[in-house]
């Protein structure tokens, strides 16, 4: 398995509607934070603790909710917020 990012719960449909270069900022924050899981959590599987707390972030245009689960190498968007487009 490999780390991934996906939205979850009602951040998928909402980034549906929402505009095309906010979404690109959505994205490129989401690769970052797989990019640091990847080399916080080198052997995922074996993961015995909690998962980290999950955090609000500011992006270009608005801001992301997400939720780091280890165990599945997951990082999930909850919620995007897009406010200047």
């Amino acid at each position: 398995m490999s780390w991934k990012w996906e939205y979850a719960f009602s951040a998928e449909a909402t980034a549906r509607t929402a505009p095309a270069p906010f979404l690109r900022e959505v994205e490129k924050k989401a690769d970052e934070l797989v990019h640091m899981c990847e080399v916080t959590y080198l052997h995922a599987g074996d993961h015995q603790g909690l998962d980290p707390k999950g955090a609000t972030l500011t992006i270009p245009g608005g801001m992301i909710t997400y939720q780091v689960v280890v165990r599945r190498e997951r990082v999930y968007i909850v919620q995007i917020t897009a406010v200047e487009w």
